[in-house]
């Protein structure tokens, strides 16, 4: 057996100069890539779970909601869970912007607390770390001033 069938494997391919010398084997297309997807490649990394409303949360929020329709003010929700924030969206028509929202922010629970209630304009009535203290701007009942 002369070099040029020694190292050469059937992933191999082997080259020959004109003048009878056998150049270095070549890896095939085939093992060059798998050689490029090795284990050595670093996983990507796990995407940011999603950040919901749990139980309790949901609980308080249904019951301001359900008062709310008994007095014949809201109609519909939604609720939105992204990677960043938890919505609650209050509509008094389906077809409509919502007339308000309730937020879950984690981000800010060290900063302003991670609740907060926003107007249909974007105007923040109210933030905190208390759910449930959050939600009373909603519950308060607005008089008529007259003069």
């Amino acid at each position: 057996m002369d070099q040029t069938e020694q190292g050469a494997g059937p992933d191999d391919q082997t080259l020959s100069s004109g003048d009878g010398r056998a150049a270095k084997p070549r890896p095939s297309p085939e093992r060059h890539l798998r050689l490029l997807a090795s284990p050595a490649e670093k996983p990507a990394p796990p995407a940011p779970p999603q950040v919901t409303f749990d139980r309790l949360e949901l609980g308080l929020i249904l019951g301001v909601y359900g008062r709310k329709v008994a007095q014949g003010e809201w109609r519909d929700y939604a609720i939105d869970f992204g990677r960043q924030t938890a919505v609650f969206s209050v509509f008094r028509r389906t077809s409509e912007t919502p007339l308000y929202r309730i937020e879950k922010d984690p981000r800010l629970a060290r900063k302003q607390g991670a609740y907060s209630v926003i107007a249909a304009g974007g105007l923040v009535l109210k933030r905190g770390h208390d759910l449930a203290r959050v939600l009373s701007v909603l519950d308060k009942s607005f008089r008529l001033v007259t003069s």
